[in-house]
């Protein structure tokens, strides 16, 4: 059943409550990348240019079901005004008296802007009261937060129940993109996972791989995958509980015959820093003392050399501990080789999407999903509970 978007719902002359993602890093009350905040604008503009009253709503941070202005969304108010050359109006509340008077004044083409969803117990419980209460401040609801539609929450699920809905454009464009390529892919079609933990990713690989041609597996998560091999793998991060599924997993994609490649060697440090002394280790042998933190320099060579063949990538988790440039060459390697490829290239959010962005390769994939964890649950062929809430069309 298919939802409705904001085209399909009536917001002239309309107030409208927009759930959206400003879930922005900050420093010191600084936002350091903005990305979420401008993906958000398309549905902004079209609410705007569609004669209605626009409130807007979102989380930053973990304020824990209090107020605390450190997570307060006055940086991203003011940043928003900033892009859309116009107003932004920022309540002293969430729901309370400061929202309610600013929501029945808003007139259209105006902006109101809720503070942080979180700073109410009842947001995380998708509490009833709470949801009634956003409900009550508009007429109709849009839900453009694919970052957060993994969450059942009041301002992301519950609402939904009081109000005509549908999704906005970020939220859309996130489940075709990421949908045709599970559905429909152009072949061959890569998957390439790593980042730190195989529990976090266990549902992603046993729906991939009904779907992929290949599985590229590095980062942390690798570790646990050569044991399964009866590798040694020194004080490299290892996820015990888990060894056996890696076992199974291995042997499921021979059954498939789907190619599963794990390193042949690994870049390793003594210790979990930057300047640590490094060597090269070949991947299952990796003596005591010493730990993997990135993929070797073959096992680049490997990887990219398969992806120059792929025409279609979903890319998530980096290749080591990216955020150390002495061990960020496996993951730069992957994200210069998928720049250059003629495929549909989807990083799926996270620490992959803050990777490619830093290294400067953004602007050359095709997709680089804002939600990590809503684009994990979509790998895993879940229903995403913000989207599930929608209206039918």
């Amino acid at each position: 059943m298919s939802k409705k978007t904001v085209k399909d719902l009536d917001i002239k002359d309309k107030k409208v409550i927009a759930r959206v993602d400003f879930n922005v890093p900050l420093d010191n009350g600084v936002i350091t990348d903005d990305t979420r905040i401008k993906a958000a604008i398309p549905t902004i503009k079209y609410i705007l240019d569609g004669g209605a009253k626009l409130i807007l709503c979102a989380h930053l941070g973990r304020p824990g079901g209090k107020v605390d202005t450190k997570y307060s969304l006055k940086p991203c108010a003011t940043r928003l005004s900033e892009l859309l050359n116009m107003k932004v109006t920022l309540a002293d509340d969430v729901v309370g008296p400061s929202a309610q008077k600013l929501c029945s004044e808003v007139a259209v083409g105006e902006i109101v802007m809720l503070e942080n969803v979180r700073y109410m117990p009842g947001e995380k419980k998708n509490d009833e009261a709470l949801s009634k209460q956003f409900a009550a401040l508009a007429d109709v609801y849009v839900n453009d937060a694919f970052g957060a539609a993994h969450r059942a929450h009041s301002s992301t699920v519950g609402i939904a129940a009081h109000l005509p809905s549908g999704m906005g454009f970020l939220m859309e464009k996130e489940l075709r993109i990421i949908g045709a390529a599970l559905a429909d892919p152009k072949r061959p079609f890569i998957a390439i996972l790593g980042g730190a933990k195989v529990k976090d990713k266990i549902g992603v690989i046993k729906n991939l791989l009904d779907k992929v041609d290949m599985l590229l597996i590095g980062g942390g998560m690798s570790y646990t995958f050569q044991v399964a091999l009866g590798g040694q793998v020194g004080d490299s991060l290892l996820d015990k509980d888990n060894i056996e599924f890696a076992g199974e997993m291995i042997e499921l994609a021979r059954s498939k015959s789907i190619k599963l490649l794990l390193p042949v060697d690994n870049e390793a440090g003594q210790e979990f820093s930057n300047d640590t002394l490094r060597a090269t280790f070949h991947s299952r042998n990796i003596p005591d003392g010493w730990e993997g933190l990135d993929i070797g320099p073959d096992t680049q060579k490997i990887f990219c050399g398969e992806l120059e063949h792929a025409k279609t990538v979903i890319w998530n988790g980096p290749m080591g501990v990216s955020e150390f440039p002495n061990f960020a060459a496996g993951t730069y390697a992957v994200a210069e080789t998928l720049a250059n490829i003629d495929a549909v290239t989807i990083i799926g959010g996270g620490d992959s999407a803050a990777a490619v962005e830093k290294l400067g390769f953004a602007d050359k994939m095709t997709h680089i999903s804002t939600g990590g964890g809503a684009s994990l649950e979509l790998l895993e062929g879940k229903v995403l509970p913000g989207i599930a809430a929608l209206s039918d069309k």
